[in-house]
């Protein structure tokens, strides 16, 4: 099953991180050389993804609009779509109707870090695999925080931060969905969250036995980047990762030349963009 398109959610009110995040939105604060968002995009092009559609506030997205623009520096096509209050993740999904069209899509939620050597190969069998949804889990210590992956019997079901222990299996925020999650997301009701869940429409899949469910090993390294544990931890991570390696971690232009979408790297450009940065004379290496 093949998914062309992809929706970048980067809204919210990021509270865990208050109060930095009252004054800007989290997923353009800096993880370790770039921002949030760089990370969460890093995956879907990963993904051999080009259609892009970020979900956002206004004021983020007048930001975004301005760094990113179209995305054809990047080999993108990159559209916005304001979301005026969270809402949650099946309201994102029901704003970009008319992105998502009839087209099975990625969902990425922004403030993810997903970091290994198998994890391109994990994207590679969602994109092959034959089934509607597809599903990537991660061991945690703390699954109250999270939409926990509970098997009973024969069915599996996920539960949204429940408060007694499940298991510690967590949903870690990238899914890849077919046409059809646009009418499962108009349907679904308001949580005691006041927020529409993206659990309601993932237990439908799984119900119809049409999800399948990836377990990441130990070799991949997952972060959810909302809280300012994590938010330090991802900084640590990827600063000690690329001062001791060659390649940098989400170099977005770098992915966009590998997967042959860039002809060159456009040096000129990209001085202009970045100035004589540690960046820019890793990107004059490629």
């Amino acid at each position: 099953m093949k998914y062309n398109k992809a929706i970048l959610l980067a809204g919210g009110q990021g509270t865990r991180l208050r109060p930095t995040t009252n004054l800007i939105n989290k997923h353009l604060l800096p993880i370790y050389d770039k921002p949030m968002i760089f990370y969460s995009l890093s995956i879907i092009m990963l993904s051999k993804i080009r259609d892009i559609c970020i979900v956002s506030d206004l004021n983020t997205l007048n930001i975004l609009k301005n760094f990113f623009g179209s995305g054809k520096w990047l080999g993108l096509r990159l559209s916005y779509v304001e979301q005026k209050k969270s809402l949650g993740i099946a309201n994102g999904i029901s704003l970009a109707k008319k992105f998502i069209n009839k087209s099975n899509f990625c969902l990425m939620l922004g403030d993810g870090f997903f970091y290994g050597s198998d994890l391109t190969n994990y994207l590679k069998l969602a994109q092959k695999e034959n089934k509607d949804g597809k599903i990537f889990s991660y061991e945690v210590k703390n699954p109250s925080y999270f939409g926990v992956i509970h098997k009973k019997k024969n069915s599996i079901k996920i539960f949204e931060k429940p408060k007694k222990f499940l298991g510690n299996k967590i949903v870690t925020g990238l899914y890849f969905l077919p046409s059809y999650a646009l009418d499962l997301a108009k349907k679904t009701k308001f949580s005691n969250r006041g927020e529409m869940e993206i659990t309601n429409i993932l237990n439908h899949l799984l119900k119809k036995n049409k999800c399948k469910i990836y377990h990441f090993k130990r070799g991949i390294k997952w972060l959810d980047m909302g809280t300012i544990e994590n938010l330090v931890g991802a900084t640590e991570f990827i600063k000690n990762v690329e001062l001791n390696n060659a390649n940098k971690i989400a170099c977005l232009e770098e992915i966009a030349f590998k997967n042959k979408w860039l002809k060159k790297i456009d040096l000129k450009f990209f001085r202009k963009k970045y100035g004589n940065t540690d960046y820019f004379r890793y990107l004059k290496k490629l």
